[in-house]
């Protein structure tokens, strides 16, 4: 039977924060609670934990900022406000962790940066090097850009796609309710929380239902999606009240939530995508000392590859072909194929000599290859 992770063995942890929670319609930002939450972060933080954080709140901060009347605004409106109140929240989570000298980074994506590979590998790239400089991602919809046909609209999916980006065990959706309950609890006295679900059915897809109000973008429903996105991806997920003070130290503590379970881990789940879903553009033919390198785990580095069939972007997926002409594997290329072609057998010191900038070291990158699936 299916049990509760251990949380202290997680290593990089997605954490969603709501509107909602983060911002009062009269008063403004909810200083004592970011703080507390802020307390919870870098506590992990300290440990060795990666801490990424998705955050809604810049509308809601910036109508009041620009004391926009309540009520539904133009798109415009939206725009303007997100604009102003982009500033102000990414202001809030700087002075929160630079409390405990912990440094923060804004990334403001759209739905096309989660979607299309370039341009997701260009953000994928950008969280990965901030962690690796221990400072905390903070990620926000670009609402200043986006339209309504252009975007996520509520930020728990987004929060999954971020998690199964960055490559996280673990996503929290912080919410107004301490997980998915079998019935409304508003509407039914006897509803019961759901403490583990170990695979999303069509059983608790129904328990869902629908958003909670007209004012809500999201809902359980838009959860459960999210928790579907993040749970194929290799991460785990909870959705936890975060109305309370420390909302991370009460899941510690094994508090109320919902943990949606995956089978796989990040690495695992996107060398399946990598092996059965990606069609290749092109073929790089290696030679036995690249061969052998990424036979014992290793990337793929321009020094092994003798040629290159095909044409391709960054981000396609390639075929890579032993010197016997086996299909060794599959993988992600970090470079289109004019830019491939002149860096195959050259060492990678030489790349920003022969391109004129500093690309990355690896054509492919272990974690973006599938071995033997062809």
């Amino acid at each position: 039977m299916s049990k509760r992770p251990d949380f202290s063995k997680f290593n990089r942890i997605v954490v969603k924060v709501g509107s909602s929670l983060l911002v009062d319609p009269t008063t403004g930002l909810k200083t004592e609670w970011l703080s507390a939450l802020g307390e919870d972060l870098s506590a992990l933080a300290k440990k060795g934990v990666d801490i990424v954080v998705v955050s809604s709140g810049a509308i809601a901060l910036g109508r009041g900022v620009l004391k926009l009347p309540r009520g539904p605004l133009k798109l415009e409106e939206s725009q303007a406000a997100a604009a102003v109140g982009q500033i102000e929240l990414s202001r809030a989570w700087a002075e929160v962790f630079s409390k405990h000298k912990i440094t923060t980074g804004q990334i403001l994506v759209t739905l096309g940066d989660t979607e299309e590979r370039q341009r997701y590998l260009n953000a994928r790239a950008t969280i990965g090097r901030l962690i690796d400089l221990k400072a905390i991602p903070v990620v926000n919809e670009n609402d200043t850009v986006a339209t309504t046909e252009i975007r996520y609209g509520d930020n728990d999916r987004l929060a999954a796609r971020v998690a199964t980006m960055a490559g996280a065990d673990l996503l929290i959706l912080l919410s107004d309710i301490d997980g998915l309950y079998n019935a409304p609890p508003a509407k039914d006295p006897n509803a019961k929380l759901i403490p583990l679900v170990p695979r999303i059915t069509a059983e608790i897809e129904a328990m869902a239902g629908d958003a909670a109000s007209d004012l809500s973008r999201g809902g359980m429903r838009t959860k459960v999606e999210a928790a579907k996105i993040a749970t194929t991806g290799g991460t785990h997920m909870i959705i936890a009240d975060g109305r309370v003070l420390h909302p991370i130290k009460r899941i510690e503590d094994k508090g109320p939530c919902t943990w949606f379970l995956t089978g796989s881990t990040p690495v695992s789940a996107r060398k399946t995508w990598i092996a059965g879903v990606l069609e290749p553009k092109g073929i790089l033919f290696l030679d036995t000392g690249a061969t052998e390198a990424i036979r014992s785990g290793k990337s793929l580095l321009p020094a092994g590859v003798k040629r290159i069939e095909g044409v391709f972007e960054r981000g396609d997926a390639v075929v890579m072909r032993a010197p016997d002409g086996g299909e060794l594997g599959r993988g992600l290329i970090g470079y289109d194929s004019t830019e491939a072609a002149l860096l195959a057998g050259r060492s990678s010191r030489d790349i920003e000599k022969i391109l004129g900038y500093a690309g990355r070291a690896e054509l492919i990158h272990r974690d973006d290859m599938a071995l033997g699936v062809g």
